[in-house]
């Protein structure tokens, strides 16, 4: 089942406006999208439902042990973390915070494994306070995936992405506008 293609993108301050302006530019994509955004119990919900009405695509709280589905996109729920297993299932855990957070970037882009032959790993990092998701773009670049980060120009708070680009293991750096045009050619 590893064969899927995941784009998964870590954002925190800023994120839910971000994440609108992103998705709602995207039509239908051949991948899972999943998204860690450090929110609170509580408000994931509200974020979801916001975020699907303007995506193409449908939008979901991830749940233990779902499967992911190409053309959906999974939010992961406030205090918890957000693993994969196989690139495929989804596993939620409770524990100590990770970078301050929970849900964690780095947590969920670590579990990423190497893709088989046609499968594209996508690790994407927005707008956000602090360095969570640099370890995981690090990890997602060594095992060949694409890594992107978004531009300071657009960033409510260049501190995420910076923290990424810092790595050396960022492949693009563009407003979430081109990232929306890269994603669709890297996965059409």
């Amino acid at each position: 089942m590893a064969n899927n293609n995941v784009v998964m993108i870590g954002v925190s301050t800023g994120g839910p406006i971000t994440l609108k302006r992103l998705f709602a530019e995207l039509p239908p994509l051949d991948a899972a999208f999943v998204i860690v955004l450090h929110i609170p119990p509580g408000m994931d919900y509200k974020i979801a439902r916001g975020l699907d009405a303007v995506a193409s695509m449908p939008v979901v709280l991830a749940e233990n042990g779902e499967y992911l589905r190409k053309g959906c996109i999974y939010l992961a729920p406030g205090g918890f973390h957000l693993r994969l297993e196989g690139n495929s299932r989804i596993i939620l855990e409770e524990g100590a915070r990770v970078n301050f957070v929970q849900p964690s970037a780095d947590v969920a882009l670590k579990s990423l494994l190497k893709p088989l032959k046609r499968g594209r790993i996508i690790g994407v990092i927005l707008t956000g306070m602090g360095k969570d998701g640099a370890e995981g773009i690090r990890h997602v670049k060594e095992i060949g995936g694409t890594t992107i980060a978004q531009d300071q120009k657009s960033s409510a708070i260049y501190g995420m992405p910076k923290a990424a680009v810092e790595t050396g293991a960022v492949d693009f750096v563009f407003p979430p506008p081109k990232i929306g045009k890269k994603l669709i050619e890297l996965l059409s």
